[in-house]
């Protein structure tokens, strides 16, 4: 090779390796990425817990809300089972099992479907499909029943598990739907937080709704707001009275 073709190599390698830095340079200044000051929006999440303040989150009462739901709405929701699950009288087993008449029938107990051995479990401990365990199923199922084959994430709104429970208690349900419980309603854990801060109240002495205090009397037996005597002290010397000028005759 020639001292010529070697330089024309050479300088071809040259020639293309400061394109290369020149094009990345340049790139770089034109696509530099700009720091953003404020986000444009901010994206707030929910706890799955709830607000730990409002305490923790009573179930539903179902003799009060079932007679409420939207059963019309639950069958929408029911759009997100169709995929795993059919619900007609008679209907095939698919991913999961045929849900005609689930409300209030044993668990793990269709016809033909292999249950996962945590359904098992589960259904030798429990007699019946209830709207609670449902509820708590369909919220979570991987959480309610460990080793379930249901792999469905679920349902965390409550009104739609309502509506859709309302919706599969019209699909042969068994179930009877219970009488209202007034210790599920709203503000029924408030009540019993609230009497027992009154207790404390009435005990340092507050005033009580009729207006008189739980302690009258102050520490030592006295009337309240006087100090009692200090341990010791001498009692105050009675005034001696001065004698009586004579009667005059």
């Amino acid at each position: 090779m020639s001292d010529l073709t070697f330089n024309k190599i050479a300088g071809a390698v040259l020639a293309t390796g400061l394109a290369i830095v020149g094009l990345g340079q340049l790139s770089a200044g034109v696509f530099a990425p700009e720091k953003v000051t404020k986000p444009g929006y901010a994206v707030e999440v929910a706890l799955e817990g709830g607000d730990a303040a409002a305490g923790p989150e009573l179930p539903p009462d179902w003799g009060t809300v079932l007679p409420a739901a939207d059963v019309a709405a639950g069958e929408a929701t029911f759009a997100k089972c169709k995929s795993c699950h059919n619900i007609e009288n008679g209907g095939a087993n698919g991913t999961g099992p045929n849900l005609w008449a689930v409300v209030g029938h044993k668990p793990g107990a269709h016809p033909g479907f292999s249950y996962s051995s945590g359904m098992a479990t589960f259904a030798a401990a429990n007699p019946q499909w209830t709207y609670d365990q449902l509820n708590e199923f369909i919220k979570a199922p991987q959480k309610h029943i460990a080793g379930t084959k249901m792999t469905f994430v679920g349902i965390k709104k409550t009104d739609e598990r309502i509506n859709l429970i309302a919706y599969l208690a019209t699909k042969g349900g068994t179930l009877a739907t219970p009488a209202p419980d007034p210790s599920r309603q709203p503000g029924a854990a408030a009540a019993p937080a609230a009497e027992g801060a009154a207790a404390p109240a009435a005990a340092a002495g507050e005033p009580t709704a009729t207006g008189s205090t739980a302690n009258p009397t102050a520490p030592g037996g006295g009337p309240a707001g006087q100090a009692p005597a200090s341990p010791g002290a001498k009692p105050a010397a009675t005034p001696t009275p001065a004698p009586a000028a004579p009667a005059k005759k």
